[in-house]
């Protein structure tokens, strides 16, 4: 049995604030339930930090911060890195030791680098992508075109911006925030008058959007992939939009269902041609190559039963795309422990000062005559 101190991480300034707390208290019940030794974490709506019960339940945070929490600071550098409690009646800051932390943070900072960068500086062990590989995955923009330059089928994607520059392909279109997890903010619109109109009234779009062709034969298919302890991919799902009629699968068709992306309508596995479910695979591999990931990733395409489109990677899925793994059987402690155990192998990434001999500092001369 793992036996190390673990954290789930879980909230965050982000519009996925509350399906994040979905699935940190998914694992965070999961690891308790198989006597694991776990604590959760929880990051408000304004970014501070709690230590709260791994027992509780998604109601005790309807109204933010639950009763009985543990006000926390994640402090960066020197021997005191890492979370801490408030100063007690001594002046004194108090370490939250913990060996791991299982990032469940979706979308915005917990899911864009930002988090990860402040674990690294922190000196703290976490599950999932690192920061190069975040920011890659949260970029709708930077992953096509990474995608694309690697020779896997994308539909065209352009940035969208005000002024009246020609996007090169026609409507109708998806709009899609360009930096954002989820389906929150995404919009089929007729033309790009209709769009660029959108760029003030849609909140999520203000950072920056993108748009790509919409095609209405197309429909959604995702699988899951983990790195560790081996390689391996989830069955295929098809998820299922709530009318037939919905032009997309929306927010809503993923996760108001109680228990996140866990309890979303799906055929899984979906049933596929050979050739096709084969393509997925090879695709699936190539992204994870490309994407530098780590974890447990979800990968989303568009079919229209022959074709393929590789669509977006989800660096921290709904859930934790614990419900993916039907084929092959993972349970979902294994699918924690695999994750834990990658995140205590070793660091995200390792920072180093290689070549800073003093060699500039020596051959620099004064400050003051360069600014002459």
């Amino acid at each position: 049995m793992n036996t190390a101190k673990v954290a789930v991480a879980f909230g965050g300034p982000s519009p996925e604030h509350d399906v994040s707390i979905l699935t940190g208290l998914q694992a965070a019940h999961e690891l308790a339930g198989a006597a694991r030794d776990v604590v959760g974490l929880y990051w408000t709506k304004t970014g501070d930090w709690y230590r709260v019960d791994a027992s509780l339940e998604a109601a005790d945070f309807i109204d933010g911060v639950p009763r009985g929490a543990q006000s926390l600071q994640l402090v960066t550098g020197g021997d005191g890195a890492g979370f801490v409690a408030g100063a007690g009646r001594l002046g004194r800051t108090r370490p939250l030791p913990l060996d791991a932390v299982v990032n469940c943070c979706h979308g915005g900072p917990g899911e864009d680098g930002t988090l990860q960068a402040a674990f690294d500086l922190a000196g703290v062990a976490y599950t999932g992508p690192g920061v190069a590989a975040a920011a890659l995955g949260m970029d709708k923009l930077a992953f096509a075109g990474v995608a694309q330059a690697a020779g896997l089928p994308v539909l065209p994607r352009a940035l969208l911006g005000r002024d009246g520059e020609p996007i090169g392909f026609p409507g109708p279109y998806i709009l899609k925030p360009r930096f954002g997890g989820s389906s929150i903010g995404v919009e089929v619109v007729a033309d790009l008058d209709t769009a660029r109109g959108r760029l003030g009234a849609n909140a999520h779009l203000r950072a920056g959007a993108v748009v790509e062709p919409y095609r209405e034969d197309l429909f959604d298919l995702n699988l899951a992939a983990r790195t560790w302890p081996r390689p391996e991919l989830s069955a295929v799902e098809r998820p299922l939009r709530s009318t037939a009629a919905a032009e997309i699968l929306g927010y809503a068709d993923k996760y108001v269902g109680g228990e996140g992306m866990a309890s979303a309508p799906r055929e899984v596995p979906a049933d596929l041609a050979p050739p096709l479910l084969s393509s997925i695979h090879d695709a699936a591999r190539t992204v994870l190559r490309l994407a530098g990931v780590r974890g447990v990733t979800r990968i989303d395409f568009l079919s229209d039963g022959q074709s393929l489109f590789v669509n977006e990677v989800n660096t921290i899925p709904g859930s934790l795309a614990r419900h993916l793994w039907v084929d092959p059987v993972l349970p979902f402690i294994e699918l924690l422990d695999g994750m834990i155990g990658e995140a205590l192998a070793g660091p995200a990434v390792s920072h180093s000062a290689a070549g800073a001999d003093g060699t500039v500092l020596r051959s620099a001369g004064g400050i003051a005559s360069k600014l002459a």
